[in-house]
């Protein structure tokens, strides 16, 4: 049965009716018949008849009387709590079977609390609501999890003290169940370096000064170096003195990784902001192997790239949508030129824009070209005045779309070319453990505590990348902050309507349900009745 509106009266003075209409069939085919007239609508509405029609009806169904008991004065209490992230992450965290490997380690330490609890509570704050452990304490309170109502300030400090002791051995066990739960060789590595600052003025073995990408030479900051595989999953993560220069912190990377994990093939991948001949000489001349590398080349910088590569004639290959690839020997060095055609009209649409304002403005007023540089490298000052430089405008010609690799591997181009693309899951990963997660600034005073804090970042951007690539297995897109925003939505309603606690679940709005069906999570029922004691 079902509610339908009507239409009475007549042209010049219609009215709604309110009826109650049944559907059947007849000989296979649907009808509907009207079971009762309820009168004009806006009779109803006007004398409140309907308001307490509703209500008379819905005493003979509970759930619709909780539901509508919310502007009722019988409800004597409501509480919302955050339940969409809790229960997709929790899954997540069982699959990965990261609660089963810190009950292990915790086994022998006697806490009196549970630990694993406190450590799925601080990877979850940094996934929902970034910030310090006195913040995360409070913030866990309105939070729809098991065991997170008994959860002090205290339990985070010691926690993030147990996480710095037993970081290789989780890190070791979650690197052997990977293998097993995703069925992956761990053939190549993609390793990157950042800076985490701290505040705190005085420095330790690890707290140092040192070149800051944030712009802090003024704090003391650590040099964090992250790996993750081919498909952007997180292996593993090393911390090194803040003073320790890129190319070290990324040998030294790689020495731990063989000694931790027994990895026989690494393959460094990075970006032309690294190579320099010192950075090429520690990888060639490791005293246990030669390591395997493939480097991004500067384009503009002098040297044998534009002198000899990008000059050498020679047919380009297509690897992908928008790739082609070529190989050129240079004495022994082997050089992968790529060329993106897409991005080859891209810039130089954008330096025609950049002639066009340059001509103008050497027009108007020559003297300021000089200082910018953005118009820099197109002129040339002689006593003639500012002109444009045709030479500088061809040889910027030849660098439209292409970027080139240096490797001393034994992967075809195409694999050299798509694996060097992969870096930016590297990149992607920092972005996320520095913004999205929030792992910086640091605020604990020990420098024990400080790499607990760290350690629970990383196990919160493997949920992250977990979700992330469910999603993308289901074909859905969408963006991180949206999401999070979506599932953050989902909320545990508690009431009690007449003396009877009552638990709502609001909306799964947005992109919640694909984050809940990529999860492999049912949804809670709508309206669940509470044990009578209520909820603590």
């Amino acid at each position: 049965m079902f509610a339908r509106i009507k239409r009475g009266g007549n042209k010049a003075h219609p009215h709604d009716y309110l009826c109650l209409v049944e559907a059947y069939r007849d000989a296979g085919k649907p009808k509907h018949r009207v079971l009762a007239n309820l009168g004009r609508l806006d009779g109803l509405l006007e004398t409140g008849q309907l308001d307490s029609l509703i209500q008379s009806l819905a005493r003979f169904s509970q759930h619709v009387r909780v539901l509508s008991s919310a502007r009722l004065p019988q409800v004597s209490r409501c509480q919302a709590r955050l339940w969409g992230p809790p229960l997709v992450f929790a899954r997540l965290w069982e699959r990965q079977g990261i609660g089963q490997i810190l009950h292990r380690l915790a086994a022998r330490r006697h806490f009196k609390f549970d630990v694993e609890r406190v450590v799925f509570a601080m990877a979850l704050q940094r996934l929902c609501r970034p910030g310090s452990d006195l913040q995360g304490c409070l913030w866990a309170r309105n939070v729809e999890a098991p065991g997170f109502e008994d959860l002090e300030l205290q339990h985070f400090y010691r926690t993030a003290a147990f996480l710095c002791e037993v970081r290789q051995d989780l890190e070791h066990q979650l690197f052997l169940r990977d293998r097993d739960l995703f069925s992956q060789e761990l053939d190549l590595l993609l390793i990157d370096t950042t800076s985490l600052y701290v505040y705190r003025d005085e420095e330790t073995a690890w707290r140092r000064r040192g070149y800051s990408r944030d712009r802090r030479p003024d704090l003391p900051q650590w040099v964090l170096a992250v790996a993750v595989d081919r498909h952007g999953w997180p292996v593993a993560w090393e911390l090194f003195p803040g003073n320790t220069v890129d190319r070290n912190a990324l040998v030294g990377m790689i020495g731990l990784l063989r000694e931790r994990f027994q990895i026989r093939r690494v393959i460094v991948v990075a970006d032309r902001a690294m190579i320099s001949r010192g950075l090429i000489a520690l990888l060639t001349e490791s005293e246990e192997a030669p390591l395997e590398y493939i480097l991004g080349c500067k384009l503009r910088a002098a040297g044998e790239v534009p002198r000899e590569v990008l000059r050498r004639a020679g047919r380009y290959h297509p690897v992908a949508e928008n790739l082609d690839v070529k190989e050129v020997g240079v004495e022994g060095r082997r050089y992968i030129v790529c060329r993106n055609p897409e991005d080859a009209m891209k810039d130089a649409a954008t330096r025609a824009a950049i002639l066009d304002q340059l001509k103008e403005q050497i027009r108007r007023a020559p003297r300021e070209m000089v200082g910018n540089q953005g118009f820099k490298r197109f002129v040339r000052v002689d006593p003639g005045g500012v002109q444009i430089n045709p030479a500088a405008v061809k040889t910027d010609a030849r660098l439209d779309g292409k970027f080139v690799l240096r490797t001393n591997t034994d992967l075809s181009p195409e694999e050299v070319a798509q694996t060097y693309k992969s870096l930016w899951r590297v990149e992607r990963t920092f972005r996320e453990e520095k913004s999205t997660l929030a792992i910086r600034p640091i605020f604990h005073r020990l420098d024990e505590t400080s790499i607990g804090h760290i350690v629970a970042a990383f196990l919160a951007l493997r949920l992250e990348v977990h979700l992330q690539r469910a999603l993308d297995e289901k074909g859905v897109e969408v963006s991180w902050p949206e999401l999070m925003q979506d599932m953050g939505h989902v909320q545990a309603v508690y009431l009690t309507f007449d003396g009877q606690p009552w638990r709502i679940r609001t909306d799964l709005a947005g992109s919640a349900h694909a984050a809940f069906e990529a999860a492999g999570v049912r949804p809670p029922e709508r309206v669940t009745p509470q044990p009578a004691e209520g909820h603590a």
